[in-house]
């Protein structure tokens, strides 16, 4: 007998809406095929088709923020094989389960145990399954469900951003776009009007609009102008129900700026301006600004500025500063006051940059009258020429007048001016100027072949204003007159062969003159007079300012005549006539059969094989200067390595002497004899040295000492009271050396060691007369004579 089991789950929903269920895709399970059905609450109680599924489920909606004080029953599991008597447990799963959802595992009832958010979680997906208490098996397949969170309107719409910033030109037409304002509404598009949002203008009319659907802000008014409000802030507003009383709502600023376009022309704020400058401003110096006003901004507001007509349209300019965007008039040529005074000009202000759309509102320009005063300014004289140029004859005389240079005062005074010259540029005074009537005269004589040009320069200056000066430039270029004389074009030294033919050219003449004449140089070549008759040669005349030297006859012999001298005539064709005679050297040498010189009888021309005998002896002569040159500084050399190492007098030197002897101690006063070395004659035959033997025998050789040497006396005494008197001296005794080699002392040795090879008593008493650097020495050797003679 076949038994069928009915498993059966009623849902509760806690909303005002009927509970509704739909179907979902089915599964198969490994049960047998039942007759099911599925209990619903509400007002649809139809019953299901069999199916080969265990399990039938639908989807299921809960409202979303519930706000009851008991939990949100959702709904209820039963299975058919249910008997009641707790036999078995319901097991939920899945999304929140045990947290967000619970089941009472003896009844089946399931409840929401939290408010539910469907922005965070719009569907929970769960698995329900039913199993035997006592051993756990499960008497039915587990099966899937969904909840659904129902949506409510609890999200007001919010936009993207918090304030918007937009620009539009100003004076667009109506309806010209601004900006597109966005909002978002959290809630479900899909169910209901919860997210419909509608936008509005809360702030910001007449002037702008937005569409209710699309969040467009548009211009609304016609012709609106910068120049009278540039800011304007709108606020929007986003209301979701489609906007329908009830709805949640949200807002956002938009802050609007116009935009600048070109359409104020610029304005000049008064109609006439006067400036005045000095007649002597140079060209390009401002005389003074203008500017036009524009009530645009950028580049809509840039002005230039051009003079369009007027007196002064050549002499002056006007230039626009791109900084200030101010005019600047400035002088175009040089201003007289004396010829005008006043100058009217037109000047024009416009915009370059400018929009066809504005034209209908005029012309993008402005006018202005200029007027400007010349002042008048002490000028200095005005020569009537930027420069002289001046000619003379080289041949004029001293205080020639050559020419005179005019200036006047241009102001109205019409000052009187003198004139003189820059000796800077006329350093030699060659020329002078009256100073009333500015003539120039020469006070020198000139010579056109030292200096063809004379490069001055003259002053003007007003007498009563000195400081009132100019300078002209004065060139004076002097005229060739035919005072020189034409001569050789260099010196001429030739020679002729002996076998010489008549009529043989043995030498081309060329001739110079420093004049320069208009006509060119002509120069005629002739032979001088007192030569013409007898000569052995003759001149040839080319016609080319040059001529040729012929031999007369055949063969020279230059045993008979070395040398000739031939006077030669050149004369200019000049007016006066000028003509100098030079002389040719014509020597006679042997010649080989081609005419090629071999020897000369004169020393003085070089053998074509080698040198002359001259110049072989100045050859000798150099070598044996230089080899006595050397000689003699090698021999200065060597003199001067045997010159003492003390020259000076004054020098004072410590001197170390070292023997290498070693003496007998302190009882030996006989090693060594020191005085032997001051004084040669306490030299004594019987005194040898005992510390060394002695390889020979001999005598001493004892120079006589001069007893009465004035010279010696006077140097010493001169000596002793330089270094008495001397402040700086140091105060002890010390050995002063004068380098004074004379033939003895009268005095001889001062030393106490030369007592010892004394026989007889010496005379100290002198030493009291010496000053008191000796005193301690008189007193010590005084003291023992007289207690001698006591």
């Amino acid at each position: 007998m076949r038994t069928y089991r009915y498993f059966i789950l009623l849902f509760w929903v806690g909303q005002p809406y009927p509970t509704f269920s739909t179907p979902l895709s089915k599964r198969t399970s490994g049960f047998p095929a039942k007759k099911r059905a599925l209990e619903l609450s509400g007002n649809s109680k139809n019953e299901l088709n069999r199916s080969k599924r265990s399990w039938m489920w639908n989807q299921f909606f809960l409202l979303e923020e519930y706000t009851g004080s008991d939990y949100q029953y959702v709904g209820k599991l039963h299975s058919d094989q249910d008997r009641g008597d707790g036999s078995l447990k319901y097991i939920l799963s899945g999304d929140g389960a045990g947290d967000l959802f619970i089941i009472n595992e003896n009844t089946g009832d399931i409840q929401a145990t939290k408010r539910l958010d469907r922005e965070e979680k719009p569907v929970y997906i769960l698995r329900a399954q039913a199993i035997n208490r006592r051993t756990g098996r499960p008497v039915e397949p587990e099966s899937e469900f969904i909840i659904k969170i129902h949506d409510i309107n609890d999200n007001e719409p919010i936009f993207t951003k918090d304030v918007y910033t937009a620009t539009v030109p100003e004076m667009s037409d109506v309806g010209t776009f601004v900006v597109q304002v966005t909002a978002t509404d959290a809630d479900d598009p899909t169910y209901g009007n919860s997210a419909k949002v509608v936008y509005s203008i809360l702030q910001g009319q007449p002037y702008f609009s937005v569409e209710s659907e699309t969040g467009i802000i548009k211009t609304a008014l016609l012709n609106m102008d910068r120049e009278n409000r540039e800011q304007y802030q709108v606020v929007i507003q986003a209301k979701d129900m489609g906007g329908q009383m009830g709805g949640l709502s949200g807002t956002t600023t938009v802050n609007i700026t116009l935009t600048d376009v070109n359409d104020n022309p610029p304005r000049f704020p008064q109609s006439t301006y006067q400036f005045k400058t000095p007649e002597s401003s140079p060209p390009g110096t401002p005389i003074g600004r203008i500017k036009a006003s524009d009530a645009d901004m950028g580049e809509n507001a840039e002005i230039e500025y051009s003079i369009t007509e007027g007196e002064g349209l050549d002499m002056f300019d006007v230039v626009t500063d791109q900084e200030t965007q101010e005019g600047v008039i400035t002088v175009k040529k040089v201003l007289d006051f004396e010829k005008k005074k006043v100058y009217t000009l037109k000047v024009e202000a416009s915009n370059p940059h400018v929009e066809p759309r504005f034209l209908y509102l005029g012309p993008f320009k402005d006018a202005a009258t200029v007027r400007i005063m010349v002042e008048d300014v002490d000028e200095p004289p005005v020569f009537s020429k930027l420069a002289y140029i001046l000619q003379i004859r080289e041949d004029a005389q001293i205080n020639t007048t050559i020419g005179s240079v005019t200036a006047q005062d241009p102001d109205a005074a019409r000052n009187p001016v003198k004139y003189s010259v820059d000796r800077h540029t006329d350093m030699d005074r060659i020329f002078n100027i009256d100073s009333g009537n500015g003539s120039i005269f020469t006070s020198k004589l000139l010579d056109r072949e030292t200096l063809l040009w004379h490069n001055i320069t003259v002053i003007a200056t007003e007498i009563n204003n000195p400081k009132q000066s100019s300078r002209v430039p004065l060139y004076i270029k002097v005229l060739d007159v035919n005072d020189n004389a034409p001569e050789f074009a260099e010196f001429y030294e030739t020679f002729v062969c002996e076998k010489a033919k008549a009529d043989q050219l043995i030498q081309t003449l060329r001739a110079i003159d420093k004049d320069d004449p208009y006509s060119g140089h002509q120069f005629s070549f002739s032979l001088a007079p007192e030569a013409t008759s007898g000569s052995n040669f003759t001149i040839q005349d080319n016609k080319d300012n040059t001529a040729g030297i012929l031999t007369r006859k055949n063969g020279y012999n230059r045993h008979e005549m070395s040398t000739y001298l031939l006077p030669v005539v050149i004369s200019d064709n000049d007016y006066p006539v000028q003509s100098s005679t030079g002389t040719v050297t014509v020597r006679v040498c042997a010649c080989d059969h081609h005419g090629n010189m071999q020897s000369c009888h004169a020393e003085a021309l070089v053998h074509p094989t080698g040198l002359s005998t001259g110049a072989l002896i100045a050859i000798l002569l150099c070598i044996v200067t230089l080899l006595v040159t050397v000689v003699l500084f090698a021999a200065l050399r060597r003199q001067r390595k045997k010159e003492p190492l003390i020259i000076s007098k004054e020098d004072i030197r410590d001197n170390i002497v070292s023997y290498n002897d070693e003496g007998g101690g302190e009882e030996d006063t006989q090693a060594f004899d020191i005085g032997t070395l001051r004084n040669p004659e306490a030299i004594e035959d019987s005194k040898l040295r005992r510390d060394i033997v002695p390889e020979a025998l001999f005598l001493p050789r004892r120079t006589p000492a001069a007893r009465d040497n004035t010279d010696v006396r006077d140097f010493i005494n001169q000596r002793l009271k330089e270094n008495d008197t001397d402040p700086t001296a140091p105060p002890y005794d010390s050995l002063a050396t004068y380098a004074y080699e004379g033939t003895g002392s009268v005095a001889e040795s001062l030393s106490s060691l030369d007592s010892v090879t004394t026989d007889g008593d010496q005379d100290y008493d002198y030493l009291s007369d010496w000053g008191p650097r000796f005193k301690k020495l008189a007193d010590m050797y005084g003291g023992v004579d007289s207690d001698k003679d006591s």
